[in-house]
């Protein structure tokens, strides 16, 4: 008999020992461990864990009553306010998928969105009722809308059949809701904010869901004792799974409607927040914020930022404020964050700007995530760890998407040779630490020289008047391509020359490097508050 023989033969899984992972669990065990412990505040209401289970059954029980169930899409359109965090358990634990809308998109995407994922149910939120009633209208079919009337909404009118409380009476808080029979059943999808075309559905499954909330909880040292402060949007990979993740160790989900500095000081001093996230743009803002918004607090809050990387000089910036940077990395197609900048002790005793440097980069892989590689594209060959070698960022694992929904051609690309391809540009450094470059697109070819539009943002951002920056290439018939910098000064500062911004840069990188084109201004973003380098660029053009 063989070696396989000998472990297979009488050992077949059962309930007992295999049971389908899925992020549901998370919130069935934090309601029996800490019940009274409160899982989310908003505004001055407070909700227990077991109330919160109690809501997340009475939505699964309402939907199943209404015909929701395996293999149908529920979307939402809400900022980070309790409906939002409760469709996340209640959808799923019908067996449906969630589909959390961008609250900032257009009509016209909401509605490819909603008929492209084929949605039954929209809960919405008043708030976004002009441009979801004008969504709705040019829809072409029938769909059940449940309006949230949640009481800190910014006005809005109800457009829907119902009301989304009245719509949870109608169900059981005792319900015995179903994990999946199959872990790599759809939980969420989630709509890439493409910069042109139609953006693509990326489905996640329940194993990749429970398995990048763990490495969260892992990576980011969340705990029953920590309170999350939602700045980062729900909408965005599903809160980059901290939706399930902060849930999973019985933490406390606090929620903020809107992006305000002022107010973020305020709830992190009022609750005594422990850690936050959310793109460079926010932690910008917190920065910038003016001095009458600020607020000091005794307890260090760390803050888990990604989406680009963040310039050292607002790590260092942050530090200084009581606030402990981690770099994350990671695309929707990773659930959010895959990689972290781990620091290492011998980090504590580097000067700020080179310990800053170090923590700006992509990092290694999360616990959860199988591998990662800079390689070649198309041979799928590792570049060299000389930290100068140009080669695509992929990476492979449980917590990689299943694919984009009814798009198989763009599946198998993303997907080709076993790994998945992010299309960012990066080398591998000696120490096996990551670093991106640029996206593929963002590369500036100057006269045969590659040069990183990210490593021209980073000195940018060193200069002390500087608030943002974005660097694109510009047409050029010497060079080919030349940089254009396109940049927002600080507040209060009125004027700052061309001359000295480029000058600045010729003390500070190689000449070759340095930006032909200053164009200063505020910065176009997409709805997830990226800089848009497609606009950028098309202004540079035709400069």
């Amino acid at each position: 008999m063989s070696y396989v023989d000998i472990y297979e033969q009488g050992l077949e899984p059962n309930p007992a020992n295999y049971r389908p992972l899925t992020p549901l669990t998370y919130l069935a065990r934090s309601a029996r461990v800490y019940p009274d412990k409160p899982a989310i505040i908003h505004g001055n209401m407070t909700r227990s864990y077991s109330a919160l289970y109690d809501r997340c059954r009475r939505l699964a029980s309402a939907l199943e009553a209404h015909g929701i169930g395996s293999g149908d899409t529920v979307s939402i359109m809400s900022p980070n306010a309790p409906a939002m965090l409760e469709a996340h358990y209640g959808v799923p634990m019908a067996g449906a998928v969630l589909n959390a809308l961008n609250y900032r998109l257009d009509a016209d995407t909401i509605g490819f969105i909603l008929n492209h994922c084929e949605a039954k149910m929209l809960l919405t939120d008043r708030e976004y009722s002009p441009v979801v009633r004008k969504a709705i209208d040019n829809l072409g079919r029938g769909i059940t809308v449940i309006d949230i009337d949640d009481p800190l909404a910014a006005g809005g009118e109800l457009i829907g059949d119902g009301d989304y409380e009245a719509f949870l009476e109608e169900g059981d808080p005792a319900c015995e809701w179903r994990a999946p029979k199959d872990e790599w059943q759809g939980i969420t999808l989630n709509y890439t904010s493409g910069t042109t075309g139609n953006p693509k559905g990326v489905v996640y499954h329940h194993r990749g869901a429970f398995l990048n909330a763990l490495g969260n909880a892992l990576v980011f040292g969340l705990n029953d004792k920590s309170v999350y402060l939602w700045t980062l949007p729900m909408f965005h990979c599903n809160g980059w799974t901290f939706t399930w993740g902060v849930t999973a160790v019985g933490g406390t989900h606090v929620c903020l409607r809107a992006v305000d500095p002022a107010m973020i000081f305020d709830l992190i001093d009022r609750h005594r927040v422990t850690h936050m996230c959310g793109a460079p743009i926010v932690l910008n803002m917190l920065v910038h914020a003016p001095q009458e918004s600020r607020k000091s607090f005794s307890q260090l809050v760390e803050v888990a930022t990604g989406g680009a990387a963040p310039p050292s000089a607002i790590i260092a910036s942050m530090e200084r404020m009581g606030f402990r940077v981690l770099h994350l990395y990671g695309l929707t197609e990773s659930y959010g964050p895959a990689t972290l900048c781990a620091t290492q002790p011998d980090w504590d005793n580097l000067p700020p700007d080179q310990r800053a440097w170090k923590m700006s980069r992509q990092g290694v892989t999360y616990p959860t995530l199988d591998d990662l590689m800079v390689a070649h594209p198309e041979s799928l060959e590792p570049v060299p760890a000389d930290g100068e070698t140009i080669g695509e960022l992929m990476m492979r694992g449980n917590t990689v998407m299943k694919g984009y929904l009814k798009n198989s051609d763009a599946t198998q690309a993303a997907l080709a040779g076993g790994w998945f391809h992010t299309g960012d540009l990066g080398v591998m450094h000696p120490d096996g630490y990551a670093e991106v470059k640029d996206r593929s697109k963002d590369i500036i070819i100057s006269g045969g020289e590659n040069i990183s539009s990210l490593e021209v943002e980073e000195v940018l951002y060193r200069h002390p008047d500087v608030m943002e920056a974005a660097v694109v290439s510009r047409p050029d018939e010497k060079w080919g391509e030349t940089p254009c910098a396109f940049v927002t000064l600080r507040p209060g500062i009125e004027h700052l020359s061309e001359d000295e911004i480029i000058e600045y840069c010729r003390r500070n990188m190689a000449n070759y490097k340095v930006p032909r084109t200053i164009i200063f201004g505020e910065l176009p973003k997409t709805s997830t508050g990226k800089i848009q380098k497609f606009v950028l660029r098309e202004k540079a053009g035709n400069l």
